[in-house]
């Protein structure tokens, strides 16, 4: 966890008023795979499919959000 300090509060002062911080989480994703394939092109040697590297993380996510929805 990073701790609280004014450099902390300005970024996310900064980051509340631009257009990222109005994306919605598939519009988020989206660029997030984008940059990821374009990297792949850039330098094959880049790591593998992000969403292998995370699935642990979706998963504890939707355990601790009580997220009932099936796959």
């Amino acid at each position: 966890m990073i701790g609280s300090s004014k450099r902390l509060e300005e970024f996310e002062r900064w980051h509340a008023s631009t257009e990222l911080a109005r994306l919605s989480y598939l519009d988020a994703l989206a660029i997030f795979t984008g940059l990821w394939r374009h990297a792949r092109q850039v330098n094959e040697e880049f790591p593998g499919p992000w969403g292998d590297d995370i699935l642990a993380d979706i998963e504890l996510a939707r355990v601790l959000n009580a997220d009932t929805r099936q796959r």
